[in-house]
């Protein structure tokens, strides 16, 4: 995959010239939700990050950045398990790029383009339900919930995670 333009944003293969960008967005708040936890130092979001470039170059996963209209990193988006009978989606968005629809915009794009070329009639997406504005993202999408996962993380992060199938047919 090159690249994916939408009106507003440009979706690339990630690289790590993102990776402070990455390192410095993905913090506390934005992983609250999430069952990732933020990284403890840029070496071990390297590492993490470098493990899924190589994943999306054996073709198992998508690992995409998304750049607003100049240029600017804006949040990541994976498509792990690319060749599961459901892949699993992941997004997320700094904070400055958040309540503007470009999580939207990114994710029905990247679906469009999974549409093309995977052939999968169903994507993953799990979302805390306490996490509105995810709810609200994937209520976008023509999709069915699959069950509520709770339970703690390792790091003690207690969520309630809401199991949603995305249909791209």
């Amino acid at each position: 995959m090159k690249e994916i333009r939408t009106e507003r944003l440009t979706i690339v293969p990630f690289e790590l010239k993102y990776l402070n960008d990455y390192y410095n967005g993905f913090d506390k708040e934005i992983t609250k939700y999430q069952y990732p936890d933020s990284f403890d130092s840029v070496e071990a979001a390297e590492t993490l990050l470098q493990e899924f470039i190589d994943e999306m170059d054996r073709g198992e996963m998508l690992f995409l950045a998304i750049l607003d209209p100049n240029g600017e990193f804006a949040g990541g988006l994976e498509v792990h398990g690319l060749a599961e009978e459901y892949p699993e989606l992941g997004i997320w968005l700094k904070k400055d790029f958040q309540g503007k629809g470009y999580a939207y915009e990114a994710l029905r794009s990247v679906l469009q383009y999974l549409n093309q070329t995977c052939q999968k009639e169903w994507y993953v997406y799990e979302a805390d339900i306490r996490n509105k504005p995810s709810i609200g993202l994937v209520a976008k999408f023509s999709c069915r919930k699959e069950g509520l996962d709770e339970f703690t993380t390792e790091s003690g992060k207690e969520l309630k995670l809401q199991r949603y199938l995305i249909n791209v047919k």
